[in-house]
């Protein structure tokens, strides 16, 4: 027997690592998703602790606005729902993904095992 892949094998290994690369993108969306989840909500917890009266400021772009608390408040609710809502979506997906690359092993696994008729 050679010591090259029969190419189903080759095109299985191939679409595992592709199934490989876009778990850790969805990985990398979720870090980044799950952190501005948690800065939204201290600052809505900070937010929170301030009497209405107290100015309130927030970055846009290299300046620091005054801005209403109330509406500031609101904005960073919506923030957050959409953050929630964006990561379920992800995990979604990394469920769908992680299926995905079950099967595929399964698949390989299939393969790689089975004797091939034509082998010496």
């Amino acid at each position: 027997m050679s010591g090259e892949l029969p190419p189903q094998v080759q095109n299985q290994i191939a679409q595992i690592q592709q199934v490989q690369q876009q778990a850790q993108a969805l990985a990398q969306q979720k870090n980044q998703l799950e952190i501005m989840l948690k800065e939204s909500d201290m600052a809505l917890e900070e937010l929170g602790k301030l009497e209405n009266d107290v100015p309130v400021f927030k970055n846009v772009g290299n300046l620091m606005i005054k801005t209403d608390m109330v509406k500031t408040t609101e904005e960073l609710k919506e923030k957050k729902e959409t953050l929630d809502l964006r990561l379920q979506t992800i995990t979604r997906q990394e469920e769908r993904i992680h299926k995905r690359f079950t099967q595929l092993q399964d698949q390989l696994k299939t393969s790689v095992g089975t004797p091939t008729m034509n082998a010496e």
